[in-house]
């Protein structure tokens, strides 16, 4: 087949740049553009706000997108794309097409739901409305886009572009992304890790992928930790040993976790564990729309999942609730104790799980169990951090629940695991980019191949917005025209966070006096230093 000869590769980092959300990397080339992944922000509300913003790339002028799999920070923006006038194709393995048959049209109808909240309240204070980023029919409208495509097998899906998906051993239909693009000299071999499982973990292969290439692309979430190695026995033992505490502690038990991959693991374990009487016949309620057409997603490829042969029913036991109405949802808050409750978002970000908290949070006797990565600045993490009061839904609550969290259900390779596939890429001829990581996670990961013989120059950790020309020969070159949030604002807690953090304190500074006037007198202290700071016209 003929083609046209391509001088230079560029690749701009639009997300999982200094954090672990938002993948999005723009590539160009003289023949054209296309996308690795398109996925939402998540974490600070600064970063959440991208998502409402510009792309920043002409969407029109891509010919294709290419996805590593189906969680929304590297899916979840496709369906704005087509709003934006983008009109080519989506690639993907079947399973993770499958997967965003429900999710894209379930991250739509959450977007709905909270701006219709959201404009509730801007109603009230005299602030404009805002428009949701893409609506449930968008979601629904941009599944017809995609097109399957195997693992292990070459594609092309524009001239001079070739892909190839291998499998990730992150989550149903995951792949990293193998990809050469032609130039004059030779093709650019480049590899896009996706997301990365670990060397033990259920339902999949460990990770494969190919060797000499010119530039990789590696995740970086757990680049500054290592878990125990644990067996998958080991691991629901585990599981079994928190449950029994949190039961024993006398409230219900809450999950927060994502509805794809996390549940279904939750479920199995939570299966066995309950057939071979290791835990008491406690009722679990899997309260997510989603993780329920997920988990029929995932019954529906058992012939592909390994490591549940002869085990039972997979993801069903007679003391399981599926719980798709909002009015049986609600109802579960009524339950004062000896609940197991798995509810979506694993952040806490959205979703069922912010009532569930709200209604056993203020509990003592009640536990929060997390199973999964915590963004900095999401609710999970706040929890996690052990701030005493939280808002939701703009209400304050005391968080006095037992607050605990495992993380061996992680679906991500940890730090040795993350060298080792590194090292077994070798050679890598011209860079490795360290992505889809928070800044020390980056850095320890960045010091740990050097330790173990990369070489230091050929590694980068790209900032948001950053450009690199892929060339052959010579430094590998790199700039940044704009950038749409500074660094400091990606990782660390934004204004809003600080925001939150002052109000809970200082109602709880109010409450904590003893009377009425120290009241007073404290807020016309704060309101003297507001008036310092407000800036006053000239007479």
């Amino acid at each position: 087949m003929n083609r046209q000869i391509i001088k230079n590769v560029e690749v701009k980092f639009h997300g999982a740049a200094g954090t672990v959300t938002g993948s999005c990397y723009h590539v160009t080339h003289p023949n054209g553009r296309f996308l690795v992944d398109c996925g939402l922000f998540q974490g600070t509300k600064s970063l959440r706000d991208l998502n409402y913003e510009p792309f920043p790339f002409d969407a029109s002028a891509l010919d294709f997108v290419v996805l590593t799999h189906a969680h929304v920070d590297h899916s979840g923006m496709t369906p704005k794309l087509f709003g934006h006038g983008f009109q080519g194709p989506v690639y993907a393995t079947e399973g993770t097409r499958d997967l965003l048959t429900y999710m894209l049209p379930d991250s739509g109808y959450i977007q709905e739901t909270e701006v219709r909240r959201l404009n509730t309240r801007n109603l009230r204070r005299g602030q404009p409305a805002i428009r949701p980023i893409y609506t449930k029919a968008d979601g629904e409208a941009a599944i017809g886009h995609i097109v399957i495509k195997p693992y292990d097998e070459w594609f092309e899906p524009a001239d001079g572009v070739r892909v190839r998906m291998w499998n990730a051993g992150h989550i149903l239909g995951s792949a990293s992304l193998e990809i050469e693009v032609d130039t004059e000299e030779r093709p650019v071999r480049m590899l896009f890790s996706g997301d990365i499982g670990p060397q033990e973990k259920a339902f999949h292969d460990v990770p494969d992928s190919p060797a000499d290439l010119d530039y990789i692309f590696v995740e970086g979430t757990y680049g500054d930790r290592d878990r125990e190695d644990l067996t998958l026995d080991q691991r629901r033992d585990l599981l079994k040993r928190e449950l029994l505490e949190a039961l024993d502690a006398g409230g219900n038990v809450l999950i927060p976790a994502f509805a794809v991959e996390r549940t279904q693991e939750l479920l199995y374990d939570i299966g066995l564990l309950l057939k071979d009487k290791d835990l008491p016949p406690v009722s679990v309620y899997l309260d997510s729309p989603l993780a329920i057409r997920a988990t029929e997603v995932f019954e529906g490829h058992a012939d592909t999942l390994h490591d549940v042969q002869g085990r039972g029913g997979l993801f069903r036991h007679p003391r399981f609730q599926f719980i798709n109405r909002a009015e049986d949802s609600m109802a579960l808050d009524r339950i004062a104790s000896g609940a197991i409750i798995i509810a979506a978002s694993g952040m806490c970000e959205a979703g069922r799980i912010r009532y569930h908290l709200k209604a056993n949070l203020w509990k003592p006797q009640a536990t929060v169990l997390f199973v999964g990565y915590q963004a900095p600045g999401s609710l999970g993490a706040m929890l996690l951090e052990g701030n005493k009061t939280v808002r939701i839904h703009g209400e304050e609550v005391a968080v006095r629940a037992r607050i605990r969290k495992i993380d061996f259900y992680s679906a991500h390779a940890d730090q040795q695991e993350l060298v080792q596939w590194t090292c077994e890429r070798m050679p890598v001829k011209r860079g490795i980019f360290l992505v889809h990581g928070e800044d020390p996670a980056l850095a320890t990961l960045r010091d740990h191949l050097v330790a173990n013989g990369c070489e230091p120059g050929r590694i980068f950790i790209p900032r948001l917005d950053e450009t690199f020309v892929l060339g052959l020969k010579g430094k590998v070159q790199h700039s940044v025209t704009t950038t749409r949030l500074e660094q400091h604002e990606i990782y660390s807690r934004d204004w809003h966070n600080d925001y939150a953090s002052f109000l809970v304190g200082l109602s709880d500074l109010l409450r904590g006096q003893d009377s009425d006037h120290a009241r007073h007198r404290t807020l016309n202290k704060l309101r003297d230093v507001l008036d310092r700071l407000t800036p006053h016209a000239n007479p």
